[in-house]
């Protein structure tokens, strides 16, 4: 959703942090494999550059196992091209109901909800306040897959979704998007 170019993944563990990047509300935008840094001899490809209202941060995904390459000179080289340097650590993401549900809802990540179903959508979280997905379902108007609807509006960031309490369900609460 918000990647900028193509995304290229070069893991699995990338993916699932590009995954995320897409729904965290802070991210305004992000690309892969953006850059070479580079110092004396040696040259690394981080797996992101993310754009945020506070700036730019390039980022990589760490394998818990696997290749380990000393890479001690990575975060100052990226600050000495103005950028902050993160990683983000694979056993971070292991059994992450965040990243479960963010797969589940980028599924959703070319469906078009109409017009009149997000209006009511809205208009049902203004009036009401936040309110469970079960509640919200039953705006929806359009005879086009609800989930669809919701999931759409989430990932265009009209609404928010309660991600990180469990898998998404009835009882998952929906509210408007305070970004």
């Amino acid at each position: 959703m918000r990647c900028i170019g193509a995304p290229i993944f070069r893991t699995r563990l990338a993916r699932d942090v590009g995954c995320l990047l897409d729904l965290d509300p802070t991210v305004i935008s992000w690309t892969c494999l953006p850059l070479v840094l580079s110092r004396r001899n040696r040259h690394h490809v981080p797996d992101f550059s993310v754009t945020r209202p506070e700036g730019a941060s390039l980022v990589d995904a760490k394998p818990t196992f696997g290749k380990r390459t000393a890479l001690d000179w990575v975060g100052e080289a990226a600050q000495s091209l103005g950028y902050q340097y993160e990683t983000r650590q694979e056993a971070e993401l292991r059994g992450s109901v965040r990243l479960e549900n963010a797969r589940d809802l980028l599924q959703y990540a070319a469906y078009r909800p109409s017009l009149g179903d997000r209006v009511r959508i809205l208009t049902v979280l203004e009036e009401c306040g936040s309110l469970p997905l079960s509640s919200c379902l039953q705006a929806i108007r359009s005879g086009h897959d609800a989930i669809a609807v919701i999931a759409s509006l989430a990932l265009q960031r009209f609404i928010e979704i309660e991600l990180d309490e469990a898998r998404i369900g009835p009882g998952t609460i929906i509210s408007r998007f305070r970004g």
